[in-house]
């Protein structure tokens, strides 16, 4: 196993949604509270990227053309080569303390999304976000409510299960899951870090999953992504950063087996982003893991 700095600071806030778009084989993320969206070719090693008004939280690829970005608590097209930003629906126009946090689409192309109350450097929150499926007409479905922070999620290869991570109270669900209808029931905590130390455990963040169907859950202020059997909830292996707040992770590359991790540089003082914590903001690289995903589901609608 190996662990290499992708791109270098490259996050000034919280990078954030590592997507492998493999049309281009580029690298997508973006840098949430500056609203900064990023793209890496990894062919020719050219880094874009371009800033939105407001916090974007992450860029999903449209199957149609284009992207599909959250702005707040809207979701919008959103075109590289002009770079504008077209807001087609706005989910919570009555709380503007919250805004759009992961995000993923199913293998039907639908876009699950969930927000949550702007994050005040405490983990005491008031429910106030919901998790929500954005249908390939755009119709928007509410999920579940009183959520706190909405996190990763992810499907078992043969789309059966999701998996849904709220990052408070720190754990991560499971669902049985109806592809056909884009319906979940039956929830069940599959991991559970409440009570854990942060500085070993972290925060449940966003997560991936390999073709084994385990799941790779980035966990902020731990410095570790974890590789973990969902029908156990332990702890297979853990890779280490050079960074306490890593944030999501995809798995990308020719063959899928290339791990990608983002990282954020929120909340650290000057002294510690010039000592301990020089590459916080970086976007990371594990190789020779051995395992490997699948390329991930892009926006239908």
């Amino acid at each position: 196993m190996s662990v290499s700095v992708a791109l270098k600071n490259v996050c000034q806030e919280t990078g954030e949604a590592p997507h492998w778009e493999e049309s281009t084989k580029t690298l997508l993320f973006v840098d949430v509270q500056i609203g900064g969206i990023h793209k890496w070719n990894t062919v020719d090693n050219a880094h874009t990227k371009c800033n939105a008004d407001g916090t974007v939280s992450f860029i999903i690829p449209r199957e149609s053309g284009g992207y599909v970005v959250s702005c707040g608590t809207k979701l919008a097209d959103f075109d590289w080569e002009s770079q504008q930003v077209k807001p087609f629906v706005d989910v919570e126009p009555d709380k503007p303390e919250n805004r759009f946090n992961d995000g993923k689409c199913d293998s039907h192309g639908r876009l699950w999304a969930g927000t949550m109350e702007e994050f005040k450097g405490t983990l005491e929150m008031n429910g106030a976000g919901h998790l929500y499926r954005i249908d390939k007409d755009r119709f928007v479905h509410p999920i579940k409510d009183k959520v706190n922070i909405s996190n990763g999620m992810t499907w078992t290869m043969d789309n059966r299960t999701m998996f849904y991570t709220e990052s408070v109270p720190k754990k991560v669900y499971s669902y049985n899951y109806d592809i056909h209808a884009g319906q979940i029931s039956r929830e069940q905590v599959v991991i559970d870090f409440e009570g854990k130390e942060l500085h070993e455990f972290g925060v449940p963040d966003g997560m991936t999953i390999d073709v084994n169907d385990k799941i790779w859950l980035a966990c902020q202020f731990s410095s570790h992504v974890f590789q973990i059997d969902p029908e156990t909830g332990k702890i297979i292996r853990s890779v280490k950063f050079p960074a306490s707040q890593v944030t999501s992770c995809c798995f990308g590359g020719p063959n899928y087996d290339e791990l990608y991790v983002t990282s954020s540089a929120n909340y650290l003082t000057e002294q510690q982003l010039q000592n301990e914590e020089k590459f916080a903001g970086s976007v990371f690289k594990v190789t020779e893991l051995g395992a490997k995903g699948i390329a991930a589901s892009v926006f239908w609608g």
